[in-house]
């Protein structure tokens, strides 16, 4: 098994929290993360490795991207400012009933998985149609996925209700059963599309199956409003009701939350994905993201869909996030930069469950991380390579991205996937959804 020796300027592994390491390397063997060292150790006790210097970079984990609509790039500024359930009923859903199709999610889902490489994510939480055409499309690009697999009510061209949508979730499961870089959620869309049996049908599948739930949930005022009229109970209470509620949950935006329903979340051990930029792009609000987070709630972030964001960014993501923490909040303490940092990467592999492989640079885990280049500059002097990460840094300053050991992006260049083949591809969609 080859080992690889990495000094880097800076190593932030995340774990211990708010720590930064210099004069240390990180010694690669195989998949995993075999140690982090002082250089000179890691060069007496590893002579023969190879050795590769990055000394400008930060070295960190690979951010994970925990709410994403990955297939919609192909959507990308299809329709743009519009409200939620105008931009749902009138533009997205008529054109995925006329064009969505495994072809149609397979390019898609690798014209995002590019763009996020290239941007320093290495995992995404994803809810979209066609499982199969995700699954593959991951995995011919050696990039970590959660397949999340929609279920609704009403039919599309995919199925043609809860029950078809859910056979067919439990069938692509069983076929990429094993498959180390796939794992697989069933992601009812949202309270406002799912009926209560299917919810119970759901998280009774979720727990025979050993899976975990994702689902859109409070990301507007309209579907609180919806549910009280309907259902006599905000979206959540009706949820909880449900035993919808628990650790194995993702709940997306969560964007409208009381102190009672804060409380409510951390009792159960909820994720949320806080996805800033689609919530102000839509207008759906600003999630009280620094309470939750002091009330002890698991928070990652997430993109949402390129549809509606417009682009699959963490880097601006992160910085957003804490930007409107402090502003919401009026309190600039407020998620401070190594938090932000941690929501990007540690955060979400605990809502995935993944915590144990991923997230975070320890020794035993596998070696999903990136190399920033800090020596821009918009990125000069560096007193401190955590604040400039959150704050300064562009995505475009990654330089080097690692998946399970395998580099599969150095300096522009993608050795997993055929940049130019997956341009062509999305380009051709573009010509025939507008012929």
């Amino acid at each position: 098994m080859n080992t690889h020796i990495l000094i880097p300027r800076w190593i932030i592994p995340i774990e211990p929290q708010a720590t930064v390491l210099t004069e240390h390397a990180l010694v690669l063997e195989g998949q995993k993360i075999k140690a982090l060292l002082p250089v000179s150790q890691a060069l007496q006790q590893y002579p023969d490795a190879e050795r590769r210097h990055l000394p400008q970079h930060a070295l960190l984990p690979g951010l994970i991207n925990l709410h994403a609509h990955s297939a919609m790039t192909l959507l990308r500024g299809y329709a743009d400012d519009l409200a939620l359930m105008t931009w749902l009923n009138d533009h997205i859903w008529p054109a995925e009933g006329k064009f969505v199709s495994d072809e149609f999610v397979f390019d898609g889902t690798q014209l995002a998985i590019a763009e996020m490489i290239a941007g320093g994510t290495t995992c995404a939480n994803d809810m979209y149609f066609h499982h199969g055409a995700v699954a593959r499309a991951a995995l011919g690009s050696e990039f970590r996925m959660m397949v999340g697999c929609s279920i609704l009510e009403f039919p599309t061209p995919y199925a043609s209700n809860a029950d078809e949508y859910t056979r067919k979730a439990i069938a692509c499961m069983d076929e990429y059963k094993g498959e180390s870089l796939v794992g697989f959620t069933l992601a009812p869309h949202a309270p406002y599309t799912v009926s209560d049996a299917t919810f119970s049908n759901i998280v009774m599948l979720a727990d025979q199956l050993n899976v975990g739930i994702h689902c859109h949930i409070h990301e507007t005022q309209d579907e609180i409003a919806t549910s009280l009229k309907d259902y006599g109970v905000r979206p959540l209470e009706r949820l909880a009701r449900l035993g919808l509620l628990s650790n194995q949950l993702i709940a997306a935006h969560m964007v409208h939350t009381t102190t009672e329903e804060i409380g409510l979340l951390a009792k159960y051990g909820v994720n949320i994905s806080h996805n800033p930029a689609s919530n102000l792009k839509l207008a759906s609000g600003l999630a009280r993201i620094a309470e939750q987070v002091a009330g002890g709630i698991n928070v990652g972030i997430g993109t949402d869909g390129a549809a509606s964001n417009n682009k699959l960014d963490m880097f601006a993501e992160m910085r957003l996030a804490a930007l409107l923490a402090k502003g919401q909040s009026g309190n600039p303490e407020a998620l401070p930069a190594w938090q932000a940092l941690e929501m990007a990467t540690l955060n979400g592999a605990r809502a995935l469950g993944w915590q144990d492989r991923i997230g975070s640079l320890v020794a035993g885990k596998e070696a999903d991380m990136i190399a920033v280049d800090l020596s821009q500059v918009g990125t000069q002097p560096c007193y401190d390579p955590v604040s400039h990460l959150v704050y300064a840094a562009d995505r475009n300053q990654v330089s080097h991205v690692w998946i399970a050991g395998r580099e599969v992006y150095t300096q522009g260049h993608h050795a997993s996937l055929d940049h130019q083949e997956v341009l062509t591809r999305a380009r051709r969609w573009q010509a025939r959804m507008q012929g």
